[in-house]
């Protein structure tokens, strides 16, 4: 605050209160100044600052950052905050910040307030998000905070993603790694591991196979050379999603495999999870082993009733009883499926999808074709939005064999 910094160069300059006052101010005026209860004139900071032997900007640089660091404070709690602790949380991120935004120029403290800022603003839907968040990334590459920068191209590029603007994502992700790699001599391993899988998940999500698996392996042998295992689950898991819709098992329990590993290795509840999961995916997907699979994922569901992942159980439940011939409760399971809000890939989405190609063949099973069709025709319709992929021919090759009929 000002104040102290006042304070600071009259001790520096070994000054009573009295002899900074000098003629100009009194000795209990000053007295307030310091102690931030009064605050002085231009007039007055300018006599004080000669007075001081220094620049009237060095009295009010370091008050500035002071006031911004406690602004970024406040900032950074109620964003950490969850949707369901503060709903509202990004209007108030907004007010806090915008009475501060003409003062952020430079220094850390201006730039993260300024991209927290855009980030508030483009989730309250306001048209100048983009503003702050480009004056962000210009300070961050003034200061070369490499991942800092890296966040913010990942965010433009998420918001395509979640409006499943798969193409656009990708390239804005290219864009911004170009810049990121042009501007900074050095980037850190987890910045260019996030770059890297998520630069994996875009190419997967339009179906570029080839490229996808070009960068998901790189990553994968930097992270193993570097002894740097952040991302690492999230790339095996991606490996195994890849793997399990080309019906290659071989890879799949590869990539299983070593997820098993990571997660026994960390003691990660959700790695361990996933790797469950994953295994019941196989189980009904590519070893038909339906009576395990029911076993395994019907255990899981008593343990987590409540989970998020429990609409993928449902859905692996449902699989594992179609694939016994218990088509009417499969059915019972399919309908319980809500897909998740927050799911957006083309991956997560087709298994969800594919629960209408399923109820479609459990009432083939029970003679109702009506049924049948408008369950496939609901699949297909849904599928036109996401690019080629195995899952979309075998839901388009079912909904034509009933068509056809």
């Amino acid at each position: 605050m000002l104040g102290e910094q006042i304070r600071k160069f009259r001790k520096l300059k070994k000054l009573t209160l009295e002899e900074l006052a000098g003629t100009e101010l009194t000795k209990g005026m000053l007295s307030l100044i310091e102690n931030n209860k009064a605050k002085p004139s231009m007039d007055s900071l300018t006599y004080i600052a000669e007075r001081l032997e220094v620049e009237v900007s060095e009295l009010l640089e370091e008050g500035n950052i002071q006031e911004l660091r406690e602004v970024l404070d406040k900032a950074e709690m109620i964003f950490n905050k969850t949707m369901d602790e503060s709903p509202d949380k990004y209007k108030k991120l907004i007010s806090l910040i915008q009475p501060t935004v003409s003062k952020l120029n430079q220094g850390y403290e201006a730039a993260r307030l300024l991209e927290l800022y855009g980030r508030g603003l483009y989730w309250e839907k306001k048209d100048n998000w983009q503003e702050p968040c480009d004056a962000a990334a210009t300070l961050y590459d003034q200061m070369n905070l490499t991942q800092q920068r890296g966040a913010i191209g990942l965010f433009r590029a998420i918001i395509k993603f979640v409006e499943h603007d798969y193409e656009t994502s990708l390239d804005i992700l290219l864009k911004e790694r170009k810049e990121i790699e042009n501007n900074h001599v050095f980037i850190d391993g987890m910045t260019k591991l996030d770059l890297d899988y998520h630069e994996a998940m875009l190419h997967f999500a339009v179906g570029d196979t080839t490229s996808a698996k070009q960068v998901m392996e790189k990553a994968i042998t930097f992270s193993k050379t570097n002894k740097l295992f952040y991302r690492i689950d999230d790339l095996y898991r991606l490996a195994s999603a890849s793997a399990l819709m080309e019906n290659d098992l071989a890879s799949h329990e590869f990539y299983l495999d070593k997820l098993k590993q990571y997660a026994e290795f960390t003691d990660d509840e959700k790695s361990n999870l996933f790797y469950q999961l994953f295994n019941i995916e196989s189980l009904n997907t590519l070893k038909q082993d339906y009576q395990l699979a029911l076993k395994q994922v019907s255990s899981l569901l008593v343990e987590r009733q409540h989970d998020d992942l429990k609409e993928w159980l449902y859905l692996e439940k449902g699989k594992a009883l179609l694939g016994l011939g218990q088509v009417e409760e499969a059915i019972g399971y399919f309908d319980k499926i809500v897909t998740p809000a927050n799911h957006h890939h083309p991956f997560d989405l087709s298994q969800f999808y594919l629960k209408d190609t399923f109820k479609a063949k459990c009432y083939i099973e029970l003679g109702d074709t009506q049924k049948a069709l408008a369950a496939a025709k609901i699949a297909k319709e849904n599928f036109e939005k996401l690019p080629p992929s195995p899952y979309k021919e075998y839901s388009l090759k079912v909904y034509q064999e009933l068509a056809n009929k």
